[in-house]
């Protein structure tokens, strides 16, 4: 039976891709320096018979490997990520997920499912960071040969997600006049005062924004050197965030206009820089029910519902070209939040080897469904256009 083997297969290289992981957590890397679990990650699959291409998308730890079984039908794609956290270390699972991806690859490559198919993995860097996968999107690489694009996260518990948050991330900096606040007050133009009235205009401005809608701000630096000189220099963090692409974009715009306006209020001059932009996941839940099918059958841990409501991910703007979804699997206990000593303490634990075997059970056994059964690939491309659609023209 194709299911029986799939799992053996998977079986039969746990020791080697839980070695993987413990070996990718005691050695972190941060974003654009994963050099190590790169090698390992791209040298595994060239083993296993993957034409592997390295530093694609104009990133040096970026790769795509791929495996063909006969001529035509579908393209699975299988997504990982192996950047830790600065100071951290493996603190968000990340170390799990490239393991996890080669098991299910490997299962279907060996399976030689009677149907053409191919395979591609793609081992997209520095998440946490510069949000790789948009990095990518802009360099070229718009994954848009796969057919189904599947990753696998670590969590508090065994589920999908539906929604996750587009993200914009501004750096605002004000230039002001310094002047001596006491003898020449007047020659002063403050930076930190065209600031503070922009963080007042955004507090203003919450009122009037769709509910979902979440603004974060911090002052991370003012050129000030003492309280008796005008500063004229001063810098904020922003994040913007929406569950639609489409509000969260107009949301931006009128932050936009409060931050000129405080600097008209203030003759200082204010320099809005875009750092980062993420979209919202498009939902697909013929292939979330999918691959939860496939969890309650390798009897997966502590199964739940869907995620709702989760935060921003690069993965969102992959799924702007391709139906996608993640399987998160459970090895930290329920509540504990990402990002943690949680994560940290469970990073080799028992628990995370088991959530590498049964995220690459669980993703193998969805991609054999989807090559043996072309109609239920077709159905969620057709849901996955609609939806995108649908938020296109600010329906969702």
């Amino acid at each position: 039976m194709l299911e029986e083997k799939l799992e053996r297969s998977v079986e039969q290289s746990a020791a080697a891709l839980t070695a993987m992981a413990d070996d990718f957590f005691d050695h972190p890397e941060v974003g654009q320096q994963e050099f190590h679990a790169f090698e390992t990650l791209t040298g595994w699959l060239e083993k296993e018979g993957f034409t592997v291409e390295r530093g694609i998308a104009g990133m040096k730890t970026a790769f795509r490997a791929v495996w063909k079984h006969g001529e035509g039908g579908p393209n699975i794609g299988l997504l990982c990520e192996y950047d830790a956290l600065a100071g951290l270390g493996h603190a968000c699972g990340h170390h799990m997920q490239g393991p996890a991806i080669l098991g299910a690859a490997k299962a279907l490559k060996d399976a030689a499912i009677d149907a053409p198919y191919t395979i591609t993995v793609y081992g997209t860097p520095a998440e946490e960071t510069i949000s790789g996968k948009v990095v990518m999107l802009e360099n070229g690489c718009t994954f848009e040969e796969l057919d189904v694009a599947l990753m696998m996260h670590g969590g508090p518990a065994t589920q999908v997600d539906v929604k996750s948050l587009a993200l914009n991330k501004l750096k605002i900096i004000y230039h002001g006049v310094c002047s001596h606040a006491a003898l020449k007050p007047e020659k002063g133009r403050s930076a930190l005062d065209g600031l503070i009235l922009a963080c007042q205009g955004v507090e203003f401005l919450r009122e009037h924004v769709p509910s979902d809608v979440r603004m974060h701000y911090t002052i991370v630096n003012c050129g000030g050197t003492a309280a008796n000189v005008v500063p004229g220099y001063a810098e904020a963090s922003m994040y913007v965030r929406s569950y639609s692409r489409t509000d969260l974009d107009g949301v931006v715009a009128r932050v936009k206009k409060v931050l000129q306006g405080a600097a008209m209020m203030t003759e200082t001059e204010v320099e809005i820089i875009e750092e980062k932009s993420l979209d919202n996941k498009i939902p697909v839940l013929s292939l979330n029910e999918l691959v939860m099918e496939q969890a309650e059958k390798v009897k997966a841990p502590c199964i739940r519902p869907a995620r709702q409501k989760t935060g921003s991910t690069d993965f969102g703007n992959v799924m702007r070209h391709v139906p996608g979804t993640c399987i998160r699997v459970a090895f930290v206990p329920e509540g504990a939040a990402a990002h943690s000593q949680e994560y940290l303490d469970a990073g080799k634990t028992e628990a995370a080897h088991n959530a590498v075997v049964y995220g690459a059970k669980i993703l193998a056994l969805t991609g054999a469904q989807l090559i043996e059964n072309p109609e239920k690939l077709e159905a969620i491309k057709k849901e996955f256009h609609e939806n995108l659609a649908k938020e296109l023209h600010g329906q969702s």
